[in-house]
């Protein structure tokens, strides 16, 4: 029986590790590619916890700092369904007097999972700006399909858009 024992407790603490970290996973958005669809029902990609958009990153600091950059809470500003944050007043503002222009296209879903039809969540370090456009994508993979011909992805894309967008809550 000890020796029963000597194997199956291993075993159960590691099944029980293995549940909490897929558990955490599932939370924060952290699943292989093809568990991602439908990640979030919000037009909107937010943080489940949080309800940050683009995960607390400033959207105005891709196009004015040439990256993410991440947002303050004392800069903060409800659009949309979500709450986006931004490293100072100006960017805020300016968020606040075009959101279309700063917001990540397609409410920071992966273009070319939209394009395929399916809503999954970008990742805000996974980015490019494409025709004065923010676009955040699920992987590199994409990222790099989407840079290979950008407008026939945002095409596809554009004719799933409104049908997914209508199935998400606003």
């Amino acid at each position: 029986m000890s020796v029963m024992r000597q194997f199956f407790r291993p075993l159960a603490w590691t099944l029980a590790v293995t549940a909490l970290y897929a558990g955490v996973a599932v939370l924060i958005g952290m699943t292989s590619e093809s568990s991602t669809r439908a990640a979030t029902t919000e037009r909107v990609v937010t943080d489940r916890l949080t309800g940050l958009a683009l995960y607390g990153f400033d959207p105005v600091a891709y196009f004015t700092e040439g990256g993410p950059q991440q947002g303050a809470d004392s800069y903060e500003l409800s659009w949309a369904g979500a709450t986006w944050r931004f490293r100072n007043e100006g960017n805020r503002d300016a968020f606040m007097q075009a959101p279309a222009v700063y917001e990540p296209r397609f409410g920071g879903y992966d273009p070319v999972a939209v394009s395929e039809g399916i809503p999954t969540g970008g990742h805000p370090s996974i980015w490019l700006i494409h025709r004065e456009r923010l676009y955040v994508f699920h992987s590199e993979r994409n990222r790099a399909t989407f840079a290979e011909a950008p407008a026939a992805v945002i095409e596809k894309a554009e004719t799933h858009w409104p049908q997914i967008r209508n199935q998400l809550v606003p």
